[in-house]
């Protein structure tokens, strides 16, 4: 018979860690007496950061007296005591490869039901001040599980645990964790798991990924269960290769094309529509080299490439495009990437831009004009005037061969010489009210670029006219925003060199696109996160040891060397930055 050893509770504090502060409830002490087991938690218990613990499904964390004598043993530590893995229950018996999703038990006066194994996070390794811990727990198949609580009730250590149903498909807690974070990721496996009721709304929809990826590939490639980068095919080619300047031409005021050609005259291969490159240019002989990424604007088969580009009052990159880039030249340009791309599929779609957003829903117009699609497309776009209006007669032309297309543009200050019903049907600024004036339908696929409060703004607008928000997609042209769960925030800083004395720092030259700096690796730093952070680059994590895929980043130029090795490796192109240094010079998409 299984046996409540301890209810551990403990409330979210703030703790100091790398010069940072983090907001955790991973301090549990047990209690005593009797304790009350609420739907979404213990009382006298809390957890710091909701959107990774914590809700219905994982009200109730459960750790076993067996892997505590494993971990005594392997890290040779004496110090473990109940709670100490930031556990509710501390409990002997029900281990991990023996409890299944879906089981229920009696605890006292409570029933509970398994949902979901323990999520890999970093707090259980600043709890035990060992950082490998979050990839031990999945490596040596001891995660811990969570539970969902069915009936409230007093709970005390002690008590006896009596399961009084068991799970359909009888698939572990170890089995369901191994299905997500290692490798192969079995479709019967994946299959078997989803047709269990009880597994946590968050795991059915990873594991849902996994099994898409069969349906789209053939094959489960990279982690599609962990990270949307995963879903992205490799790369054409590695690295930068040389293509030639074509052609150079203004589409409005501010903003110009170049087109781009193989210097062979061969086609490039076919980018997907909505996807980017990332161009690398240099100004002078010894001075560090400009990297930018700029979205495909073109017809996305057309053996060619053209990239449309803001011209910025101080942009580096913009202005030297703008005064060197020449019929002729040569530009270092990465493959296409991006998962902001056209779906496949029956729905209508809204293409909604402003500004020099227009150009990735672009390509996704020539797309569907190139086949005649029947779909539904409505094409809206937001400029000043007609002065800063991109692709106007492009864009028309292209609506012509749709069966259903249809634009509306608004212009927020139109000239005396725009007139109205001709270039503008709107005047005035895109807002909510006149988006939900169009009647725009309902089960639409919407693709939406722009500044990143018109993107915030009109994704909030799109769900109030009744849209599905799964189906609103959006692109970033700058840094994408941060994932640091539990870290308290702080003032927000242009990403910027290191501290650390440039003379300190001889390795290869580390490329961040996004934000617009090249700075040389120092060894000092552990990982390409922890350089990243230095910089305060936005950067995105949460197990910091190679599970959870949350860091994975496109790899536009270079190799990596992990230490140690993730779990289950990221897609081709790809890199784990938590994880990994560079080998040689690198370009990442940060």
């Amino acid at each position: 018979m299984a046996t409540l050893l301890a209810v551990n509770i403990g409330m979210p504090r703030d703790v100091a860690w790398k010069g940072r502060t983090t907001h955790t409830g991973v301090w549990k002490r047990p209690a005593q007496g009797p304790r009350m087991v609420r739907r979404l938690n213990i009382d006298g218990d809390g957890q710091g950061d909701l959107a990774g613990h914590g809700g219905p499904h994982r009200a109730v964390l459960v750790y076993q007296l067996d892997s505590y004598r494993h971990w005594r043993r392997f890290l040779g530590r004496d110090d473990l005591t109940h709670g100490h893995f930031g556990e509710n229950f501390t409990v002997d018996g029900l281990s991990d490869d023996e409890v299944c999703i879906g089981d229920r038990y009696r605890i006292g006066d409570a029933v509970f039901e398994v949902t979901q194994p323990r999520v890999t996070c970093y707090r259980v390794g600043l709890r035990l001040d060992e950082p490998r811990m979050a990839a031990l727990l999945v490596a040596h198949g001891r995660p811990g599980f969570y539970l969902r609580v069915l009936t409230e009730g007093q709970v005390e250590a002690g008590d006896e645990i009596v399961r009084i149903a068991t799970g359909p498909e009888a698939m572990t807690v170890a089995e369901i964790d191994a299905l997500l974070y290692k490798p192969g990721h079995p479709r019967p496996q994946l299959e078997r798991a989803l047709r269990i009721p009880a597994l946590s709304p968050g795991w059915q929809v990873s594991l849902r990924a996994l099994l898409d990826d069969y349906e789209k590939k053939g094959r489960a490639t990279g982690n599609t269960g962990l990270t949307a980068a995963a879903s992205s095919a490799p790369p054409a080619w590695p690295g930068f290769r040389p293509l030639e300047v074509t052609a150079v031409d203004s589409e409005s005021s501010d903003i110009f094309s170049l087109s781009l050609a193989a210097p062979d005259a061969s086609p490039l291969p076919a980018a997907l529509p909505g996807q980017f490159v990332t161009v690398r240019m240099r100004p002078a002989h010894d001075a560090a080299p400009l990297v930018r990424s700029y979205s495909l604007s073109g017809a996305p088969g057309a053996g060619r490439y053209r990239i449309s580009v803001k011209e910025e009052p101080h942009g580096a990159g913009s202005g030297y495009l703008r005064r060197h880039a020449a019929v002729g030249d040569v530009l270092d340009v990465a493959a296409p990437r991006g998962t902001f791309t056209l779906r496949d599929g029956r729905n209508p779609v809204v293409l909604l831009s402003a500004g020099v957003g227009a150009t990735p829903v672009l390509a996704m117009l020539h797309a569907l004009a190139e086949t005649g699609d029947p779909r539904p497309v409505w094409w809206l776009h937001a400029a000043r005037d007609g002065a800063t209006h991109p692709f106007a007669l492009e864009a028309r032309t292209l609506l012509d061969r749709l069966p259903a297309g249809r634009a509306h543009i608004f212009y927020s200050r139109p000239r005396d010489s725009d007139l109205p019903g001709r270039d503008h049907p709107h005047p005035g600024r895109l807002s909510a009210a006149r988006l939900r004036d169009l009647h725009l339908p309902v089960d639409a696929d919407a693709y939406v670029c722009g500044p990143v409060t018109f993107m915030d703004d009109m994704t909030r607008a799109l769900a109030d006219c009744g849209l599905d928000p799964a189906r609103v997609h959006t692109e970033t042209f700058g840094s994408v925003a941060a994932i640091t769960p539990g870290v308290v925030p702080t003032g927000v800083r242009a990403p910027h060199p290191p501290a650390r004395p440039p003379a300190e720092a001889t390795g290869p030259s580390v490329s961040f696109a996004r934000s617009n700096l090249t700075v040389a690796w120092d060894p000092a730093y552990p990982t390409l996160l922890e350089l990243a952070e230095a910089c305060d680059v936005p950067v995105r994590w949460s197990c910091r040891t190679g599970v959870c895929h949350t860091c994975e980043t496109a790899l536009l130029a270079g190799h990596v060397d992990y230490s140690p090795d993730p779990l289950d490796p990221p897609v081709d192109g790809n890199a784990l930055i938590c994880c990994s240094r560079p080998a040689e010079d690198l370009t990442l998409d940060l």
